[in-house]
């Protein structure tokens, strides 16, 4: 059963085909808010209902890119790389994907930007940066997000997860942090769409960057608490 919209925009998901960006579809859906998907074959979109709007195309292409993101109000990136090299690389996807979709969102008047990003980024040591470099890849596209969408008229979102897991959303408590404390834990992958769905409308949301892990099982309502606890 849906709740009432709290978003009236249409909502472009990119690297929604993935298990996280098929949550913030979900999420979308559940609140009544309109969706775009971006993906690379019209045979992966068969998982999406008949109420999501898909674009095919690629994020190494800016045309691609720049059509998906047109008349769109916001937009959420569950972006992620898949392999050490190529098309699907952490250099490829990671960095520059984002940074395309970014840019062109920009251009096309997009309001908001979400984007799924990781603990640790800004620790190169970090074990999981032997993936080709994947956190410092995914640093330089939280960068070049809040640079473009921190301006007038414009607001991101960054959340940064520990480790991702299935579940239903709002079933544990979560710990929230920022300045990149956080080095291990794990979330549900509802619940990091969750948090960026809610970024749609909630002020307390608007230019955060933060950690966020699950902690003791607590049925929750709403997660916009903890975007109380964030500092500016």
């Amino acid at each position: 059963m849906k709740k009432e919209s709290l978003y009236t925009g249409k909502v472009l998901v990119a690297g929604a085909t993935g298990k996280t960006g098929q949550w913030v579809v979900k999420r979308l859906q559940h609140y009544g808010i309109p969706v775009r998907v971006l993906v690379r074959s019209a045979e992966k979109a068969s998982r999406f209902d008949d109420s999501v709007e898909v674009v095919t195309g690629r994020v190494q292409n800016t045309e691609d890119v720049a059509a998906a993101v047109k008349g769109c109000d916001a937009v959420i990136s569950a972006l992620g790389s898949s392999s050490v090299s190529g098309e699907a690389s952490p250099s490829e996807v990671d960095r520059d994907g984002v940074m395309r979709l970014a840019d062109e969102a920009a251009k096309a008047g997009v309001r908001h930007f979400g984007l799924v990003s990781s603990i640790a980024v800004t620790k190169w040591y970090h074990p999981l940066n032997l993936f080709a470099g994947v956190l410092s890849m995914k640093y330089a596209a939280e960068e070049h997000v809040r640079s473009l969408f921190s301006r007038e008229n414009r607001s991101y979102t960054i959340v940064r997860p520990g480790g991702l897991k299935d579940g239903d959303p709002l079933q544990f408590r979560l710990h929230v942090d920022q300045g990149d404390r956080i080095w291990n834990g794990w979330i549900n992958r509802s619940d990091v769409a969750e948090l960026l769905v809610e970024s749609l409308w909630l002020e307390s949301a608007k230019n955060k960057t933060f950690e966020v892990i699950n902690e003791a099982e607590e049925v929750q309502e709403s997660l916009e608490q903890y975007y109380g606890k964030l500092s500016n």
